[in-house]
């Protein structure tokens, strides 16, 4: 994730991965710059000055509320963690160790899979649960093109074509009405995104995979502990691949992924292509790749899965929270909030991304960064619209609902630990926002 699409993140470890561990423990990195958080209250670590929102204003009343404080999460489990990784150094098994084995038992628990294989991150598993079905050239799978690039980047690089399919405007995952009509002879599988932390509608996808024969594979990468309808998101399709990169709702101090599955089989594939195809050792039996879960992340993803309920449960009572307030707040008839689409389902929040229409979005993340808070816009630009794609000759306008989502989205801070005083900050900085820029159009007019 580049650094420029951070803005509001105040975390040296989200914009310096390889100095995730040492901004964790509070050391200062060589030839880094630091300086101590506004409000001590918040934790000790330093951080670096370019992780700030810019150009904030001086006025020492403004709150600071940041898109995502990762310090603030981690800082309650620091002494456990670092008892743990000591253990870990002592031992000298970094890869591949116990702490890896009971991540994965406890990650199968969750999802209520039989196997949970890890890998390096969330990318890599979407590119081995591809690989384990030989999807290559000449061969087409079904996605989402509001995603991030990771979903169709795993299949243009086996050589295989990303068919983008439009979404639903209200819960921004794919439209299963619009899949059928995406399946040719040549289509292999289809990648339902489960994006912001909720599940695609599931059903009618895995009917439409069930009568073409097609291999499905849940990108869950925001959605750990989402369910949908009653059924844990990794457990529906054929395999479910999770993200632990510190931004998501459970994160490592470094990069590293997870895959679920029922499938014996695809579950020993999956193993085997992730240690180089090497088994046993030396003895290559296919080309795998280089993509094994170290020990140190992990150790701390084991510490803090178990607090997974906690983090999922406060993000709902945040989401709830922006809600009611905007509610009170009489915008909520010019923005569009965001909505639970299934019953008996859990959405986990990884995101609380409003809609912000007539062209007014830019500007009013604008003022919002003036006022020191965090926002991010979760997808400036669809892929079917990236540079690197464009040989696929997806024509503006393809994908409408797509398109339009991208033009209007703005994610606000949901992070677990935000306080209620943040949330009202939040809420009511984005009303005097709206009220600008009416007062700005009434005067254009």
């Amino acid at each position: 994730m580049p650094t420029s699409t951070l803005t509001g993140l105040n975390c040296q470890s989200i914009l310096r991965p390889t100095k995730y561990l040492c901004t964790f423990l509070g050391v200062k990195a060589a030839s880094e710059g630091t300086e101590r958080r506004h409000d001590n209250s918040w934790g000790h670590t330093p951080i670096r000055k370019e992780a700030y929102v810019t150009n904030l204003p001086q006025d020492p009343s403004a709150i600071p509320v940041p898109l995502l404080d990762v310090c603030r999460g981690n800082a309650p489990l620091k002494e456990e963690i670092m008892a743990t990784l000591s253990e870990i150094f002592d031992s000298g098994r970094f890869v591949g160790g116990p702490h890896c084995q009971s991540l994965e038992r406890t990650v199968s628990e969750v999802c209520n899979t039989e196997f949970a294989i890890g890998c390096a991150s969330g990318s890599d598993a979407i590119l081995l649960a591809l690989m384990a079905k030989d999807i290559g050239p000449g061969d087409e799978v079904i996605c989402p093109s509001f995603t991030f690039f990771a979903t169709a980047s795993a299949i243009a690089r086996l050589g295989a074509t990303p068919v983008f399919v439009d979404i639903d405007p209200i819960s921004y995952n794919m439209d299963p009405a619009l899949i059928e009509s995406a399946v040719t002879p040549r289509t292999r599988a289809i990648i339902p995104v489960h994006l912001f932390g909720q599940c695609a509608d599931m059903d009618p996808i895995m009917e439409i995979a069930s009568a073409h024969d097609l291999y499905v594979i849940e990108d869950a990468a925001q959605a750990i502990g989402a369910t949908y309808k009653g059924r844990p998101a990794g457990s529906i399709g054929d395999v479910g691949c999770f993200s632990f990169y510190p931004t998501k709702n459970l994160g490592g101090c470094g990069d590293g992924g997870i895959l679920s599955t029922n499938d014996a089989e695809i579950a020993d594939r999956l193993r085997l292509l992730a240690n180089h195809g090497m088994r046993p050792r030396y003895y290559h039996q296919e080309l795998g790749i280089n993509s094994r879960l170290d020990s140190i992340q992990a150790a701390i993803l084991s510490i803090k899965i178990r607090h997974l309920k906690t983090y999922s449960g406060n993000r709902q009572k945040n989401a709830d929270l922006y809600t009611q307030i905007f509610g009170e707040s009489g915008i909520n008839n010019e923005i569009t909030l965001p909505k639970i689409t299934h019953t008996n389902s859990r959405h986990v929040w990884n995101q609380y991304t409003i809609r912000i229409p007539n062209g007014w979005r830019d500007n009013i993340r604008q003022q919002m960064t003036d006022v020191n808070i965090g926002t991010e816009i979760y997808y400036p630009i669809p892929l079917h619209r990236q540079e690197c794609f464009q040989s696929l000759c997806y024509e503006i306008g393809s994908l409408p609902e797509t398109e339009r989502a991208s033009s209007d989205v703005l994610s606000l801070p949901i992070f677990p630990e935000l306080t209620e005083a943040e949330i009202r900050y939040v809420v009511s900085q984005l009303v005097n926002a709206m009220s600008t820029q009416h007062s700005q159009v009434k005067m254009a007019a």
